[in-house]
């Protein structure tokens, strides 16, 4: 299975407060047991985003990285499951900007989401059923 640190994308799943979900895709970075995302200059209705805000509520969230390929047999997922805050890391941006050419010409200037990883659970077509970590 290819790293899920080489994927550009990711979905974060966050909880309201009325306990529904509410799950956006997300540019990541993973260093060692810490997953960084930072609220980027994309076009945005608002600074005060959904997710920021469920994370103040409950810090709980879960992370999706998944290839897709016509190829079945080429398929994976990643599953992490952890601890967010809202932080305004500038190491955790250099290190976005380091995997997105993007964040290198333009640095994110909103805050950063740190999830502390507390369990990870993959699966690929070609090794079979999910295991946790």
């Amino acid at each position: 299975m290819p790293s899920p640190d080489d994927a550009r994308v990711a979905r974060l799943a966050t909880v309201d407060l009325r306990g529904l979900p509410h799950v956006v895709p997300i540019c990541f970075v993973i260093d060692g047991d810490v997953l960084y995302s930072a609220v980027d200059e994309k076009p945005k209705r608002t600074r005060q985003l959904q997710r920021l805000r469920n994370i103040e509520a409950n810090p709980r969230v879960e992370v999706l990285i998944d290839h897709y390929d016509e190829d079945w047999s080429r398929l994976w997922w990643v599953r992490l499951r952890g601890t967010a805050r809202v932080t305004e890391d500038p190491g955790a941006i250099s290190l976005l900007a380091a995997k997105y050419p993007q964040y290198a010409e333009r640095p994110p200037a909103g805050p950063v989401i740190a999830v502390a990883v507390e369990e990870r659970v993959d699966w690929s077509a070609a090794g079979g059923s999910a295991g946790a970590r």
